[in-house]
């Protein structure tokens, strides 16, 4: 071998070496900043996921004054979508539905429906109808069909783990609503 193919074969080394560094320096930067943001949005939704679970009479005068919501957000009723009617509807009925799983937990309270209600009301959803159905007789404090109207819920939000299986006895409930105070 020639000392010029030598010198060609030590600088191909070096650029390798070179590029499978930076390489495997940006991969793994980004796969660590992947991870971060995964994370952080986990724990954002895992945040979420958590609602306000059981709210008194002075945390309902207190989310007003603060100009939040009766669940406890800064959301307006006029601001209302799809999106979050179904998950504050969703998240209520746990408090009454058997399921295997459930994510989130809103106490199903007559303000909170009142809002609801009056906040179809204010603004464009497409599933008025049925939102409207299931608050009506929430409001009448017909829960006769609440699993069902779980059910609806959870299929609009293409739901596939969670489906509800029955209806809460009175003290199976209290229980709940014991654990998520």
């Amino acid at each position: 071998m020639t000392n010029k193919m030598i010198g060609f074969g030590i600088l191909g080394i070096f650029i390798l070496a070179g590029v499978a560094g930076w390489y495997a320096q940006n991969t793994i930067f980004n796969s660590e900043a992947a991870e971060a943001a995964s994370a952080s949005d986990a724990e954002k939704e895992a945040e979420k996921r958590e609602g306000s679970g059981a709210v008194s009479l002075e945390e309902l005068s207190s989310y007003e004054e603060e100009g939040k919501n009766p669940f406890g957000q800064a959301v307006a009723a006029s601001e209302m979508t799809d999106d979050t009617y179904q998950e504050y509807i969703h998240w209520m009925s746990h408090q009454k539905v058997k399921a295997k799983k459930k994510w989130g937990y809103y106490e199903l309270h007559p303000k909170r429906v009142e809002w609801l209600l009056k906040g179809l009301e204010q603004t464009e959803v497409t599933h008025d109808k049925v939102y409207r159905e299931i608050l009506e007789k929430w409001k009448a404090e017909d829960f006769s069909t609440v699993d069902e109207d779980h059910n609806r819920i959870w299929r609009l939000q293409d739901g596939t783990v969670g489906k509800a299986n029955g209806i809460l006895s009175p003290e199976e409930e209290q229980a709940f609503i014991e654990q998520h105070k």
